[in-house]
């Protein structure tokens, strides 16, 4: 199992200050800019173990000197065990854009209006999760359904590792529940399909041939309130090879909304071609689950049961409210785990 390695972060750190400091550096932007940021991002990962170590010993010499606080020592270093779970978590990404930010979109499945509904459940599951975190979201297009809920949406979500942590949600999500559209009451079974892609930087170049693109502006429609940023702007982009539509409508400028969705057409294009990869990989494993569309990843039952469950890990959990009230990490981190240890794609 994979796992932190303070000296090895210690060294890695020492070679990048060494390159800081060497002459020219600054010559080639690009590269200067990727090392800064790698730099920045491993001191504030060593900062945060030494200050934790320095937190538990403190724990223990306060234990040797009066073994009475043991319980009052025992609560006030719980959160230490969470911050090291964090720390694990941090050594599991190796991918090029891993520590990036992500582009999440959530597309409603097969399931009529009670799959809208779903689509928009998990968004606020989303957003709620991500807040939690202490990331940064910006909604980026939400096209609303026709009776309740959302088609389609769009979110960027901004922090570290962001993309690495949100690699372990995409896929099928499926909600089994009594239907509040059913004037039976009826269970129904819906499902909602979750791409994350990297969010690219401004300077990332992804070659596209113009002949393979349709564009089509429209008029944003729906309800508004807190999704739907009206305006006579919205653009649609087809990348016609190989079928990945993009809409955004979040900006009053067509040019601004145009920009935005080559952006997130771009960022599609690159997740695709690491899916593809990682899958490759995984034929070479052996053993490796294939993450094919239509198998869920996760299922969230509200009906005759209660329960929650990822099928690649079999992690489960009773608790459903607190699930799509933002509470994935322990999903998360079980299957970053497992996929570190090769035992998922």
């Amino acid at each position: 199992m994979i796992t932190f390695d303070p000296e090895a972060l210690e060294k890695r750190v020492a070679e990048l200050e060494q390159e800081l400091g060497s002459p020219g550096f600054w010559d080639d932007q690009q590269h200067a800019a990727q090392v800064s940021a790698e730099h920045a991002r491993l001191t504030k990962r060593l900062e945060r173990y030494r200050r934790l170590l320095q937190d538990y010993q403190d724990a223990q010499e306060l234990l040797a000197m009066d073994g009475e606080m043991a319980r009052e020592i025992e609560t006030s270093i719980a959160p230490l065990r969470h911050e090291l779970d964090r720390l694990q978590e941090d050594a599991l990404f190796s991918g090029e854009y891993d520590a990036g930010d992500a582009l999440v979109t959530i597309h409603a499945g097969t399931g009529g209006t009670d799959a809208q509904d779903w689509a928009e459940i998990l968004l606020r599951m989303y957003l709620r999760w991500a807040e939690a975190r202490g990331f940064k979201t910006e909604l980026l297009e939400a096209s609303p359904g026709e009776e309740a809920g959302l088609k389609s949406a769009t979110f960027s979500v901004r922090g570290e590792n962001a993309y690495g942590i949100l690699k372990a949600e995409r896929g099928v999500h499926r909600l089994v529940r009594l239907s509040p559209f059913d004037q039976a009451h009826r269970r129904h079974t819906s499902f909602a399909q979750v791409i994350v892609s990297p969010l690219l930087p401004e300077d990332v170049d992804v070659e596209i041939d113009e002949s393979d693109l349709r564009i089509d502006t429209y008029r944003a429609s729906g309800a508004g309130g807190q999704h739907v940023n009206k305006t006579d702007s919205a653009v649609r982009i087809t990348h016609i090879p190989t079928g990945i539509v993009v809409q955004i409508q979040n900006e009053r400028s067509q040019s601004s909304n145009k920009q935005t969705a080559l952006r997130v057409l771009r960022s599609r294009l690159v997740e695709q071609e690491q899916e593809r990869r990682e899958q490759e990989l995984a034929k070479e494993r052996g053993g490796a689950q294939q993450a094919d569309f239509g198998s869920q990843i996760r299922s969230y039952v509200l009906h005759p049961y209660q329960l929650v469950k990822d099928h690649r890990t079999d992690h489960e959990t009773g608790n459903t409210q607190a699930v799509l009230d933002g509470a994935l990490d322990d999903f998360i981190h079980e299957y970053l785990l497992a996929k570190a240890a090769g035992k998922v794609v």
